[in-house]
C-alpha cells in the first residue's frame, strides 16, 4: 500500500467527479475544495491517519452529488471505502426534510470511522455557511442549519474529542457572525 499514491488517487477521482461543480456559497468556490478540507481537518485536528477514513472523506460526496455509483467506488477503491462512503451518503430520493431527519437518526448508528467524517463535514459546512452563506440564506435559515448540524454532531459524541471540540468552537464562531 502506497499511502500518498492511494490518497492522491482519491483526490484525483473526486476532482474529476466534481470538476463542473461549485459550492453554494456566495464565493462559489470549486466544490473539490470541500472534500479536501474535510480530509485535511480529520488529520490535522482529529489526529486521524487512518487511510481508509481519509480516502472516504475525500470521496464522501461523490455518490450523493455526482453520477458516481457505490459499485464504481468499490471497483476503484475497494469494499471498505465503499462501505464508509455509503455510511455518510444521504438517500437523494427522499425529500430534503426527510433526509435531514434521517441523517440525525442514522448518524447515531454508523461506525466511529464514519462519524469522524460526519463531524468534519458538518464543521466545514458550518464554517462555510457562517462566512460565505449560499445566496438567499437569511439568518433564520443559517440558524436552522447550525441547529441541525449540531444535532448530527451530537449523535457522534464520544468519537473524537478533538474534532468535537473544534466543531463546538466553529459553531460558536459561526453563531457570533449571525449576531453581528
Amino acid at each position: 500500500m502506497n499511502i500518498a499514491k492511494d490518497l492522491l488517487q482519491a483526490v484525483n477521482f473526486a476532482a474529476n467527479k466534481h470538476r463542473d461543480q461549485r459550492r453554494k456559497g456566495v464565493e462559489s468556490s470549486p466544490y473539490i475544495n470541500h472534500p479536501i478540507q474535510v480530509a485535511e481537518l480529520i488529520t490535522r485536528v482529529g489526529d486521524v491517519d487512518d487511510l481508509a477514513v481519509l480516502i472516504a472523506a475525500v470521496l464522501h460526496d461523490t455518490v450523493e452529488d455526482t453520477e458516481t455509483t457505490f459499485d464504481e467506488i468499490e471497483k476503484v477503491f475497494g469494499a471498505e471505502i465503499r462501505d464508509l462512503v455509503a455510511e455518510v451518503t444521504d438517500e437523494k430520493s427522499l425529500s430534503k426534510a426527510e433526509r435531514k431527519e434521517r441523517q440525525v437518526q442514522h448518524t447515531a448508528q454508523i461506525s466511529e470511522r464514519a462519524k469522524v467524517i460526519k463531524i468534519a463535514d458538518k464543521t466545514c459546512n458550518v464554517r462555510d455557511i457562517a462566512h460565505s452563506p449560499p445566496e438567499g440564506w437569511d439568518m433564520r435559515r443559517r440558524t436552522e442549519y447550525f441547529e441541525w448540524a449540531s444535532q448530527v454532531v451530537d449523535a457522534c459524541r464520544g468519537t473524537n474529542p478533538h474534532l468535537e471540540r473544534y466543531f463546538d468552537e466553529t459553531l460558536a464562531r459561526g453563531a457570533e457572525t449571525l449576531e453581528k
